[in-house]
This record gives structure tokens, C-alpha cells and sequence, in this order.
């Protein structure tokens, strides 16, 4: 039971990652766009581009948490298979 509860909010802690992951990258982008636009005077150009390498940058973090998390899960089912046999 204490097991499964562990599990449980290891799962729910990754899911909050990649969520926070993806919200920070794109907002980071959009604001560092939006600046420089500001400073530049070249709206919306910047905007739009460094909103899209944020939401690029989004998507390449979920794919290194996620395949950071199945390496750990598939340790963590190894072990049990070789603790259990």
C-alpha cells in the first residue's frame, strides 16, 4: 500500500514537471520576444519567433523528462524482476 502511494506521487510529481516545463518555456519565449520587439521596434516579428522556439523549447523538455522518467521506471522494474527472482 505505502508502495503504491509512492508511486502514485512520483506520477503525479512528473505530470506537474512537464506541465510547469512546457508553461515556463513558452512564457520565457513570448516574453523575451515581446522585449525585444519593445526595444528593437520590429513588432510582432520577435514575438512570433521567440514564442515558437519557446513552444519548441516546451516540447523538447517534455521529451527529455519523459524519457528520463521510462529509463527510471524500466531500472525500477529490473530490479524488482531480479530482487523477486
Amino acid at each position: 500500500m505505502a508502495d503504491d502511494k509512492r508511486q502514485l506521487f512520483r506520477s503525479l510529481g512528473f505530470l506537474s514537471s512537464v506541465g510547469t516545463s512546457m508553461v515556463a518555456a513558452t512564457l520565457i519565449g513570448l516574453a523575451m520576444g515581446y522585449y525585444l520587439d519593445k526595444w528593437l521596434g520590429t513588432s510582432p516579428w520577435l514575438t512570433l519567433v521567440f514564442l515558437g522556439f519557446g513552444i519548441v523549447s516546451g516540447f523538447r523538455n517534455i521529451y527529455i523528462l519523459t524519457n528520463r522518467e521510462m529509463k527510471r521506471q524500466q531500472e525500477e522494474n529490473s530490479e524488482d524482476v531480479d530482487g523477486s527472482g
